[in-house]
C-alpha cells in the first residue's frame, strides 16, 4: 500500500497538503521565518501526527475494551538537534486521561499496545528519535 499527498504553494511560505481522504492542511512557518503562521509549522505537524496516530489507536483500544473516559489528551514535546538539518532526536509524549474511576490498568495496556504493537508512527520516529512515554490520570 501507498500514500500520495500533494502539495501546492499557495503563495509566500505557505503550502497546502491534501490527504488521500480528501481533506487538506495548510502549513507555514514563523514570521522570523518569512512566513505567517498561517497553518502548522512542518516540524509540529510530525508531532501533531505521532500523537494522532497514537491516540487513534488508543481511544479504539479503550472502546473495545468498553472503558469509559471523560477526555483525553497528549503533550507531545520534541527536542530538536542543534546543527541543521534540525530533526528531533528527543521526543515525550504524556498521555493525560480523565475521569471517575479509571481502570489504570486497562489505560496502560492500551497506551502500551499503540507505543509497541500498532503506532506505524511511532515506529517510524524509533529511527531517529529517543522516544519517551507517560500515562497521568486525573479524577474529574
Amino acid at each position: 500500500m501507498s500514500h500520495k499527498v500533494t502539495t501546492h504553494w499557495k503563495g509566500n511560505l505557505q503550502f497546502e497538503s491534501d490527504n488521500p481522504n480528501g481533506q487538506t492542511v495548510l502549513m507555514d512557518t514563523s514570521p522570523e521565518h518569512g512566513g505567517r503562521n498561517s497553518g502548522l509549522s512542518p516540524k509540529a505537524m510530525m508531532l501533531a501526527s505521532l500523537a494522532g496516530c497514537s491516540g487513534l489507536d488508543v481511544v479504539s483500544i479503550l472502546d473495545k475494551m468498553k472503558v469509559k473516559i471523560s477526555d483525553f489528551r497528549m503533550d507531545t514535546v520534541g527536542e530538536l538537534t542543534d546543527e541543521h538539518p534540525k530533526y528531533y532526536r528527543a521526543v515525550t509524549v504524556d498521555y493525560h486521561f480523565y475521569g471517575e474511576d479509571l481502570p489504570q490498568g486497562k489505560i496502560n495496556k492500551a497506551v502500551d499496545l499503540s507505543i509497541e504493537k500498532y503506532c506505524g508512527v511511532m515506529e517510524m520516529f524509533r529511527q531517529f528519535a529517543e522516544i519517551k512515554t507517560n500515562v497521568h490520570f486525573h479524577s474529574n
